[in-house]
């Protein structure tokens, strides 16, 4: 029991003082999620609006897969990652692997399925109440999605923030493709896994607080725009 209360002790002792490889990893985790984040967005926002609007053959069946993709286990997306930027893999020239590109690719590979799904349900409902207004003004696919995310652009948001929290807490692909290799790719939860492996729980457990703290801002953030959002303040 003493031990854990140590751990706690110096814990907190680490994020008063700013601790240089907390801050570190904490920055670095913040690029690599918020870029990929950027990236995903840009993808799955007009995905989902492209399958609410547009009426095409297989349109069900591309809905059921994106849907099941966002089950897709984080750790056969690495795999893919890896085989695809391994020396031998397709992309193998780039030298992109155990690099924070090759983390971001996975984290976007990752989070777009679960974008474009919550994306596309609230988009859905709202082309319901939009499909004869924008119909009788005789506009095209582009104008009619670009209404959409406009309009919808609360739950859009709300849709990006899951994306991140999903992304942040990510463990096994970044692990895959990342090496977990000090001060070029470890992120928060590669260094929690290394540290509790390690016995240095006071970092791990500092570490471990401020991904807390960070999955605790995104669902105070995602509470708030959607009450905000039932309520029409926005």
């Amino acid at each position: 029991m003493g031990d854990l209360w140590d751990g706690l002790s110096q814990a907190f002792f680490l994020l008063v003082t700013l601790d240089a490889d907390l801050v570190e990893i904490t920055l670095r985790s913040l690029r690599v999620t918020l870029t990929a984040l950027v990236i995903a967005t840009v993808i799955a926002l007009p995905l989902g609006a492209l399958l609410a609007v547009r009426r095409f053959r297989m349109r069900r069946f591309v809905i059921a897969v994106m849907n099941a993709l966002m089950g897709l286990p984080p750790v056969v997306v690495g795999l893919i990652v890896y085989l695809m930027l391994s020396r031998s893999g397709p992309f193998g020239v780039f030298g992109l692997l155990f690099t924070p590109t090759a983390m971001i690719v996975a984290q976007v590979i990752i989070i777009v399925p679960l974008i474009a799904s919550i994306a596309h349900q609230a988009l859905r409902e709202l082309w319901s109440d939009y499909h004869d207004l924008l119909l009788s003004l005789n506009t095209n696919h582009v104008q009619r999605m670009s209404a959409l995310l406009w309009d919808g652009r609360r739950a859009l948001l709300t849709a990006s923030l899951a994306g991140f929290g999903r992304a942040i807490g990510e463990v096994g692909a970044i692990m895959v493709v990342g090496g977990n290799i000090d001060h070029h790719t470890r992120v928060l939860t590669t260094a929690i896994a290394l540290e509790t492996g390690k016995g240095d729980f006071a970092l791990a457990l500092a570490l471990g607080f401020v991904l807390i703290g960070l999955a605790i801002a995104v669902n105070l953030a995602i509470h708030w725009l959607t009450q905000t959002e039932r309520e029409g303040r926005w």
